[in-house]
């Protein structure tokens, strides 16, 4: 059984990109998005607009996910073409790249630790903390967590989070938040004054609210599970967290298509440089990672996720906080 730095250093021969593979699911990805966005203009009744935005959503989370890989310098690293492509992919998402990657790469780097700062990652307290807040505070960290906050992602983590909390915090390093937000709020109402609000709803915001609000849950979910596991900084271990403070996420080859197999949480957190399409891969060929926590979606649960409110250190366990 290989642990720790051994299995990392394991999964290494996967961490290399084939390039045409990268640019296949990136091409085709972009061209399947540009296609159903156009069908929500194009197709002649509410029903088929209506498929065609969920499948836009859909793909925007999958797209996401290259455009993820990309930030990681795991994937099309050093071409110019696909740099320009993603730069404007991110502006288009509300993750400018400068904002992305700071608070994405903070969040690997940090992932399960309790007293850290929460950039990138869900706010975490433990119970004594918690039950020392003000109520204020405490109606503040619960609702940033409450499962409204996170299926509407697209204003609390992108618009808010993303965009204007990053621009007001550090304006000079983070001038492209501003430009992003404002673009597409241009955008949004061109769209609506000369194309009609139905052109509006179908081709811009329904994509964005299904793509941000299911973004902003896997992302939680990943994190914040039954058996996750924080640790106090002085004892906390990379390769552990990885594995037992991310999850798999199982779910079916569709979803996993759509998804950028981003359910195979725990080998990401491993190896970030392992590209999205090869992940699976990884899972199959090494006994040590099949044995890992999974959560699913499925009402129940999530249901379950969604409970779990602060880490209770004397159990080591993430509890509610009813009766608290």
């Amino acid at each position: 059984m290989l642990l720790g730095k051994d299995l990392i250093l394991a999964t290494k021969p996967y961490a290399k990109e084939i390039r045409s593979r990268s640019w296949f699911h990136t091409i085709s990805t972009l061209s399947l998005l540009i296609l159903m966005l156009s069908g929500t203009l194009l197709m002649p009744v509410i029903s088929l607009k209506l498929v065609c935005s969920i499948l836009a959503g859909l793909l925007l989370i999958r797209m996401f996910i290259i455009y993820h890989d990309h930030q990681h310098h795991t994937i099309l690293t050093k071409s110019k073409t696909a740099e320009v492509i993603m730069t404007i992919f991110g502006m288009y998402m509300l993750s400018p790249t400068s904002i992305w990657k700071r608070s994405h790469d903070h969040h690997h780097n940090h992932n399960s630790k309790l007293f850290s700062a929460s950039i990138g990652s869900y706010p975490i307290v433990t119970r004594k903390k918690y039950q020392e807040m003000s109520a204020s505070d405490k109606f503040i960290y619960l609702a940033v967590r409450h499962p409204v906050t996170i299926a509407l992602g697209y204003f609390s983590m992108f618009i808010v989070g993303m965009c204007l909390r990053s621009f007001v915090s550090n304006p000079r390093k983070h001038y492209d938040s501003l430009i992003a937000l404002v673009l597409h709020l241009t955008v949004a109402t061109l769209l609506f004054i000369f194309a009609g609000w139905q052109a509006w709803f179908f081709m811009f915001f329904l994509p964005f609210v299904i793509a941000f609000g299911m973004g902003a849950y896997l992302f939680y979910a990943q994190h914040n599970f039954p058996g996750v596991e924080f640790y106090e900084n002085k004892n906390w271990v990379y390769e552990k967290a990885a594995l037992e403070s991310s999850s798999f996420m199982k779910m079916n080859p569709v979803m996993e298509w759509f998804t950028g197999n981003i359910g195979y949480h725990h080998i990401h957190h491993l190896n970030s440089k392992i590209p999205f399409y090869r992940l699976p891969e990884v899972m199959n060929h090494f006994t040590e990672l099949q044995n890992c926590k999974v959560t699913r979606l499925t009402p129940k649960e999530m249901s379950a996720c969604f409970k779990l409110k602060v880490w209770d250190q004397e159990t080591n366990q993430m509890i509610g906080v009813k009766g608290l």
